[in-house]
């Protein structure tokens, strides 16, 4: 079952973000994230946060047009992330697919909380953010047709083994260990990775 997380910071155009959670069962928008999935012309099905950022944008007013037992306060000072919160809602509903959408920008220690996620288990399939299409790569094949940049960094437990078709340098020849990436390969066009070993994340330069 699909899930979508509409967080804060910067996102693709309403157009993409409305088209990539086509099929969602669930949507939730972690605070300010609210903005962007109404700007997508959708409706979440929960709120999740402390609302911090909805106040500081003046757009505390569109908590109005929804049910209170949707909209689920959290204290500033808490453990967990607006974004974690709001994950662990959708895996707690069924969600074994769950879309991020935005996080772009913004604060470095932000996209370090964002991107440490990936190291857990479960953890989202994909992550679309204004430039990005993050995918996290677990044992399989996967292929995507795309003219740019495209990375890989080994998350979660290793060891870690990948094989590539149609990226300028192979991904067979990395030895893989934790650290260790490789960025700005090159893609022109149709190519796919095959992850026999361990987890990755695969970052799309849109």
């Amino acid at each position: 079952m699909k899930g979508v997380v509409f967080i804060g910071g910067n996102g693709p155009e309403p157009s993409v973000s409305g088209k990539a959670a086509e099929g969602a069962r669930l949507i939730v928008a972690a605070d300010a994230g609210l903005i962007a999935a109404e700007e997508a012309g959708l409706r979440p099905d929960w709120i999740v946060g402390d609302m911090d950022s909805l106040y500081a944008r003046g757009a505390a007013s569109r908590l109005g047009g929804y049910r209170s037992d949707r909209i689920l306060r959290y204290p500033p000072d808490k453990d967990d992330t607006d974004t974690e919160l709001s994950l662990n809602l959708l895996w707690d509903k069924g969600c074994d697919e769950v879309l991020v959408i935005g996080g772009g920008g913004g604060r470095i220690d932000h996209i370090f909380a964002l991107r440490a996620l990936f190291e857990r288990d479960p953890c989202p399939a994909r992550w679309l953010t204004d430039r990005e299409e993050i995918f996290c790569l677990k044992e399989g094949a996967f292929s995507c047709k795309v003219h740019g940049l495209v990375s890989a960094f080994p998350v979660g437990e290793g060891p870690w083994r990948a094989k590539s078709e149609g990226l300028k340098w192979p991904l067979d020849r990395v030895v893989w260990r934790r650290g260790f990436f490789g960025v700005s390969n090159v893609a022109d066009g149709l190519f796919a990775v095959s992850v026999t070993q361990g987890k990755f994340l695969l970052i799309v330069n849109r």
